[in-house]
């Protein structure tokens, strides 16, 4: 069983409503795409997928101020890496089926040019429990209204003089139908039509008729637009539109723990507190895609959130599970050391050097193959600063003073003692490799124990850096900022520790990772090589484990 607006196409298709399913995705590039604009373009490819139907991208391009082409460029490329759309379009393509089906609303006398100020117009339209006050122009002439509209679009009119306003109720009780604003004047370039317009559609006005332009058979949104519909209907039927499409909403995404207004993550960009939109902090398309997560890991996360009426909240680590499985099947595997702690061995020779085998298996083409790569053991190696105490403690199975570990492919081991500096801080540990306990040639009275630690040899190892990220809202909030904007300020709740860089050491084949690689650094969790940084840099996309924290010691 499908979901509900799956089930209203079906009674469309055998009724005959509806011959060939046509959806859209129609972003407004003033940002860049992030997470809950991910799940509306799935939601829309699924259904062009699973209907033999067509996509279109189609930018809501009418608001020139806050527009631009770095927007646009950026939105095709996210789009196009979710998956593809059968044609990119813009509703400034149709500016002058806009003005014309305006013309005719105004012709009808269902449009009228009004001079009232915003501030005016807001205290004339009422509240939910009071009707709006008629603007003393709205029996304003049809002829008068029309030239005046012909003024407006001829660039006589200063900016904000005149609006061009629905003629419907000012007593509705959806406010939206209160005579709404559907042309304003606005002298500005427009990056697609140039100089070509001075006044340009609102978005409830041009938003339908580019779906009766395009044919649309299914416009969906999300919720926060169901009280528009009466006014999506209003305009396609009193245009003439042929066909009129009809509007179907569903639940928005939204995310715990993280920021889901392109407003406020343009503030982050502005404000310097993320390097860019495609910060791996963001929940942008750009910034997931640079920490690591795949375009299927994002579409198998919006097929697990479903499509709902009602609104609710999702948790990140259910994003974080889907690309968790897709990387332990696939992701090679390496050892790294992110807070790295010298450990000599005392009993083997300097010039000592042993090539070890380390074996893993992925999942290649829908089958597991076993993979094989050399590494090897000197007299000194970096294990993590965590794996070792100086004291025994009761459930600590990793190296201390008399106690025995496994290095991961290698030898157990028994530490021996240790150096600090004048502060106390371990700077150096020393211990003694167990002779015949070397991994696959084990000796029958070898000792045995419990833990076994990753490292990397000293002698044979490369300098990397690490980004480790955490969510960009603290701890103690559970609510994402869409239930808390009016509260307080957002700045207050961003998380100080939602970066944390480790200088680490790796194996020496990771030196020649490319771009977007993924790799899991065992017992540390899922990393990629960082797209943008020419040195070498890995994000970590998500931990082997949920709530799984490498702790980096500042």
């Amino acid at each position: 069983m499908g979901h509900f607006i799956e089930e209203i196409i079906d009674k469309d298709l055998a009724s005959g409503k509806v011959k060939k399913v046509k959806v859209r995705f129609p972003p407004e590039p003033n940002g860049y795409l992030h997470i809950g604009h991910a799940k509306a373009i799935c939601i829309n490819l699924g259904l062009a997928k699973k209907y033999n139907g067509t996509i279109n991208l189609r930018f809501d391009d009418t608001n020139p101020v806050k527009e631009d082409v770095e927007y646009v460029d950026a939105i095709i490329e996210d789009v196009k890496w979710l998956g593809n759309v059968d044609k990119i379009l813009f509703a400034s393509d149709y500016f002058d089926v806009m003005y014309n089906t305006a013309i005719k609303l105004i012709k009808k006398g269902l449009a009228y040019v009004d001079d009232i100020t915003p501030d005016e117009m807001r205290k004339m339209r009422g509240t939910l429990t009071q009707k709006g006050i008629e603007s003393k122009n709205r029996n304003r002439p049809i002829a008068e209204s029309l030239q005046l509209f012909k003024d407006m679009k001829n660039g006589k009119v200063a900016d904000g003089a005149l609006v061009l306003r629905a003629k419907i109720d000012m007593s509705s009780p959806n406010m939206n139908m209160r005579d709404p604003v559907i042309y304003r004047v606005l002298k500005t370039h427009h990056h697609k039509q140039g100089d070509k317009w001075c006044i340009y559609p609102m978005y409830d006005f041009a938003h339908p008729i580019g779906d009766a332009v395009e044919e649309i058979s299914h416009s969906c949104c999300t919720l926060e637009f169901e009280d528009h519909r009466p006014l999506y209907d209003w305009v396609v039927v009193n245009g003439e539109f042929d066909s009129p499409p009809h509007q179907y909403e569903f639940a928005r995404l939204n995310l715990k723990r993280t920021i889901m207004s392109k407003r406020y993550l343009k503030k982050l960009v502005d404000e310097g507190v993320v390097s860019g939109w495609d910060d791996p902090r963001m929940p942008t398309l750009k910034g997931l895609r640079r920490r690591g997560y795949t375009a299927s890991s994002i579409r198998e996360f919006c097929l697990r959130s479903g499509v709902a009426k009602a609104n609710s909240e999702v948790h990140p680590n259910q994003l974080e599970a889907c690309i968790r499985e897709e990387l332990n099947a696939s992701s090679e595997r390496a050892m790294a050391v992110l807070d790295p702690l010298e450990v000599i061995l005392e009993n083997v020779a300097d010039s000592f050097s042993e090539k070890l085998p380390f074996e893993y298996e992925i999942l290649e083409n829908g089958e597991q193959v076993k993979r094989v790569r050399e590494i090897t053991l000197s007299n000194r190696i970096y294990i993590e600063r965590e794996d070792f105490l100086p004291e025994k403690q009761d459930g600590f199975f990793r190296l201390t003073i008399g106690g025995l570990v496994r290095l991961k492919a290698g030898y157990i081991i028994e530490g021996t003692r240790f150096e600090t500096d004048k502060n106390g801080k371990v700077v150096k540990v020393f211990a003694k490799l167990i002779e015949g306990t070397k991994s696959g040639h084990i000796a029958p009275d070898a000792p045995k124990c419990k833990g076994v630690i990753h490292w990397v040899d000293a002698k044979n190892c490369i300098d990397i850096k690490a980004m480790l990220y955490d969510y960009l809202l603290v701890d103690e909030d559970e609510q994402s900022l869409e239930n808390q904007e009016q509260k307080q300020d957002f700045m207050e709740k961003l998380n100080p520790n939602s970066l944390a860089i480790a200088n680490g050491k790796a194996e020496p084949f990771l030196s020649k990772a490319e771009k977007g690689t993924h790799f899991q650094f065992l017992r540390l969790g899922y990393f990629v090589r960082d797209s943008v940084e020419s040195v070498l840099v890995f994000n970590k996309t998500v931990g082997l484990k949920d709530n799984d924290k490498v702790k980096v010691k500042k």
